[in-house]
């Protein structure tokens, strides 16, 4: 499978770390031929077209960033794959429908309060004071989006909790478990917020790196 080399404008969250593991997660993952695929905050639809290449024989691909839909679907109609782009909400895009294959990059990095939904760039990474503002409306919402059998890989900080997302996926009925871990050092947004970050006992004092993780949840056949 040849590297994904998006198209993206000023404003969208180009592919980083996280988009990286998430797509290497998705690749050993292994997505059945014929499979339906969610993808949410798509970005510059690497995920997307990474699934629609694997074997899927649909992909939907949700952002609330008029620029992320209009480079995910260049760069989807650029490289002819069934990709349906889509603004909004991922919770009402998916009403009515059932995915074999649920992938996600919410933003997830904390921010003080008031910041969350943020405006420009930072509304792909801003997650609230916690960071959990978006993976815990995905976790919530996971059991409604998957068909029997189906698989969510959800990629987020170490930063906001790994542990309660496998505990709310749990919860709700799905396996759960971290299958690709990553270190790093901080991006610019997080060495900006270092000091509050410490502040808020989310990071040790002089931490400057942060751990990724996917975590992958199913829904029992």
């Amino acid at each position: 499978m040849s590297y994904f080399r998006p198209t993206w404008p000023w404003g969208v969250y180009r592919p980083q770390g996280d988009s990286h593991l998430l797509r290497e997660a998705l690749t050993k993952a292994t997505v059945p031929s014929g499979a339906r695929v969610l993808d949410v905050c798509t970005g510059t639809g690497l995920i997307a077209v990474t699934a629609a290449r694997l074997g899927a024989s649909r992909v939907w691909a949700v952002d609330t960033s008029y620029p992320a839909v209009l480079t995910a679907r260049c760069n989807a109609r650029l490289r002819r794959l069934p990709i349906r782009v889509e603004h909004g909400d991922f919770r009402a895009c998916a009403v009515g429908r059932r995915f074999d294959v649920v992938t996600a990059n919410p933003p997830y990095v904390p921010c003080p309060d008031g910041g969350a939904a943020g405006t420009g760039r930072a509304r792909a990474w801003n997650g609230g004071p916690d960071g959990r503002l978006y993976v815990d409306r995905l976790c919530t919402m996971a059991p409604r989006l998957l068909s029997v059998g189906g698989t969510m890989l959800l990629v987020h900080s170490a930063l906001c909790g790994p542990d309660l997302t496998l505990h709310m996926l749990g919860e709700a009925g799905l396996k759960a478990s971290v299958v690709a871990r990553r270190r790093q050092p901080f991006g610019p947004v997080l060495s900006a917020r270092a000091a509050w970050l410490e502040a808020q006992g989310l990071i040790a004092p002089g931490q400057r790196e942060e751990e990724l993780v996917v975590v992958r949840a199913d829904q029992p056949g």
